[in-house]
Formats: structure tokens, sequence, C-alpha cells
């Protein structure tokens, strides 16, 4: 680039921030105030970035990137789950469905969020910051309604939906949304007794009490593992003291620990996890773990092709929810799964961003929930792909926003909606603006 061409671009850009300032003077004068005190948003044309020649180079409205890798996630979760189950109906179990009927659910699934992700994207941050605790509530209560016998809709042992016709609801995943909500709030109304353990801690320790009681009853304990990871790394950010923080955390997995050795089918599952390729228990607690390692070995470097999975023809179970990542491993390869792995890491690295930024600007209800969900996200995420490497225990946990699942997939869309108008509001304060 010539340097008559950056001297062309500099000029360009301070004329434009000369009548950017220009303008917000004017806004400022007219209601009397301070220049800018007029302006509530910034109008779509300031959101445009024009570039020497009057070339419109950028849309700074909101993070487009974001918004690309969250759906290129839902488009490739779409493919896959197809994939994974186009050949489900030759079982007796699904001879009722047709090839598509997972497909044509998951599409459905996906429209529903994105309309529902462009209502919770027009809503300021400030509305969910007064109505956390009333949506922490009314998790709770649902979290009790699925427990009512007869309402309630049980799948292999477990109560943890509730059937709303289209889709069957599932109440933890709105508590996932919910605890990054009231986390968030809690440490901005504690923030003056953030050194006190008791004042401070303790009753979020309950509150965290009360939700693993009601998971653990349906029983869900994967559920409440992301759940308490949520609520202890916002409190962690928040500026808990290290000390206390810590005993919290030891006090969690000791109860995790205690929770596993006193259930007989959790301590099998563990040492499954560790020898599953034991004749005890290959054709049992770790026969999914097994071919979940075939899979993934079969796929090698480029995998055997899009739709050439074998392990998907009712070898490998749950394939289109839970095991997903098998599935692409073994289609797609070591290069598929390694793209999958960046774009989950890119995301949760980019949500963080987002929250440290509206933190920076001192907004810190919408930076410790940013950095909530960028946790939720992250540390499913990492869950559900250890599980499928064989590097964690099974956990009854999908892959954020590509497996099979109506209601995971509404509230994750949801969730990252709400921190879209996060970093929205946070460009209009940066711009001047306010948020």
């Amino acid at each position: 680039m010539s340097a008559g061409t950056l001297t062309g671009r500099f000029g360009a850009w301070r004329a434009r921030l000369a009548g950017l300032a220009r303008r917000r003077g004017r806004d400022g004068a007219e209601d009397g105030g301070t220049p800018g005190a007029g302006r509530t948003a910034i109008p779509v044309r300031d959101w445009i970035d024009v570039g020497a020649g009057g070339q419109q180079t950028r849309f700074l409205g909101f993070d487009q990137a974001l918004l690309c890798v969250v759906i290129g996630l839902l488009a490739m979760g779409i493919v896959m789950v197809y994939s994974a189950t186009v050949a489900l109906p030759d079982s007796p179990k699904f001879a009722r469905y047709v090839p598509t009927y997972f497909m044509t659910r998951q599409i459905l699934f996906v429209v529903v969020s994105l309309l529902a992700a462009l209502v919770a994207v027009q809503i300021p941050i400030t509305f969910w910051e007064k109505a956390s605790p009333w949506v922490f509530v009314a998790s709770l209560l649902l979290l009790v309604v699925v427990l009512v016998p007869g309402i309630g809709k049980g799948v292999n042992g477990a109560h943890r939906w509730i059937p709303l016709g289209v889709l069957n609801f599932q109440p933890s995943e709105l508590a996932k949304v919910a605890i990054a909500m009231y986390a968030a709030s809690y440490m901005v109304r504690k923030m003056d007794i953030k050194q006190n353990f008791v004042r401070a801690v303790a009753p979020m320790t309950v509150a965290l009490a009360v939700i693993g009681l009601l998971l653990l009853a349906e029983p869900d304990m994967g559920a409440f593992m992301v759940i308490a990871v949520i609520a202890m790394g916002i409190l962690f950010l928040g500026g808990v003291n290290g000390r206390m923080f810590f005993l919290s955390v030891a006090v969690l997995v000791g109860a995790f620990v205690l929770m596993i050795l006193s259930s007989p089918w959790r301590a099998e599952r563990i040492l499954a996890f560790l020898k599953p390729w034991d004749p005890m228990y290959a054709q049992g607690k770790g026969y999914q773990l097994t071919h979940s390692l075939i899979a993934l070995g079969r796929g090698e470097i480029f995998g055997q092709g899009l739709g050439a999975s074998v392990e998907k023809l009712h070898y490998l179970p749950e394939a289109h929810t839970d095991f997903l990542l098998a599935v692409i491993g073994e289609e797609l390869g070591f290069v598929g799964v390694a793209g999958v792995i960046f774009a989950f890491f890119w995301l949760s690295r980019r949500l963080f961003h987002i929250g440290r930024q509206a933190i920076a600007l001192d907004r810190v209800f919408a930076g410790l929930y940013a950095q909530g969900i960028g946790i939720w996200v992250g540390g499913q995420a990492f869950i559900n792909m250890g599980v499928n490497l064989g590097v964690l225990p099974t956990k009854g946990l999908t892959l954020p926003l590509m497996s099979y699942g109506g209601s995971a997939i509404v509230m994750n869309v949801i969730a990252v909606a709400i921190v879209i108008r996060v970093d929205i509001e946070n460009r209009q304060l940066m711009r001047g603006g306010r948020a």
C-alpha cells in the first residue's frame, strides 16, 4: 500500500470522526445538554465504516463473525443429524419414522430458535438484569413441575422433559441460562461484600444445592455439573475471595465424589470409562464409548466421507445427540473434528472477549453474563468432546448448537443472542451513544 493511499485513508477517517462529533454536538445542543446527551441509540448510518472513496467496508452494528460461526455450527449440526439418523427407520424402534424425520425437526428447532433470537436481541440488557431473579425462580418452578407424575415425560428412566406438543421442553436448559443471569446479577448486588463468605458465597451455595437436589431427582447429574461450573465461574470472575472460592470448589467436588460413590450405577460408569474394553463392560456401561472410539478410529485423517459412517447403523446408540462428534469423526475424520473444536474454542473466546469489553465499560452484569455463557458453551462442548474421545466418563450432555434437541438448541441460540445484544450496546457506548 502506497504512502499516498495511507495518507488519504487517514484523512478520510479524521474527517469522518469530525463529522460524527459535530452531529453528536448538535444532538446534545438540541436537548439543552452536553454533546451526545440526546442520543439514545446509534443511527444505522453511523454503523457503517466508509472507506476511502466512499466504499462501505464494514458493518459495525454487531459482531458478524460471531453470528457466522453460530449459524455455521447450526447448519453443520443439521447436516450431521441427518447423516446420523437417515438409517434409523431400519430399526423396529423407529420404523414409523421417515428418513428425514429428525432432520426436519432439527430444521424446525433452528428456525424457532432464530426467531426467538431476533426477539431477544431487541431487548435491552437492563431488562434482563431486572428480570434475572424471576427467570431463576421460573426455572426452579419448572424443575419442580417436571417431577410431578403425569406432567414430566420419562425416557430411559429419567424424567427431564415437559411435553409441549411440537417439542419436549427440558427445564434444565432454561436453568443454565437462568443461573448465568442470576449469578451475574447476584455478583452485582453483592459487590460491596464479596469478600465475606457467609454473606456473599453462602446464599449462592444454597441456591445451587436446591437446583442440585431437583436435577438429581430427575436424574440429570450432567446438567447439574454444567450449572455448578457456570455459577462458580461467574463467582470467580466476579472477584470473590480466592480462598473462599477454592474452598467452595473443594466442597462441590467432594459432593460429586460422594454422589458417585453412593450410587452403584454411577460408580460402574466410572469403572467402565477407565476400562472400556474389559469384557465386563464392553457390552454394558462401556458399549457407547467403545463404539465411539471405533468410529473415531475409522475416520483417520480425512474420514470415510459424508454419509459413509458404519457405526451409525445401529451400533452407536444416541449417535444424533450425545455422540454426534463420533459420527463427525468417522465421516469427516480428524480434519472435521479439529474444525469443530476450533469453532467452539473461537466462539468461547469471543464470548469472553465481549464480556471483558462490557466490564471495561463498567457494565458488570452484562460482562459477567456474557462470560457465563462462554463458560457454558465452552464447558459443555469440552465435556461432550471428552466423552466422545474417551477422556471423560460418559455423561448425558449434548454438543451445543449441533446435537439433536429442541429446547437445547433454542436456549443455546437465545443465550448467544443476548450476548450479541451486549456487544451491540458495547459498540454504542464506545461510539459515544448510550446503551
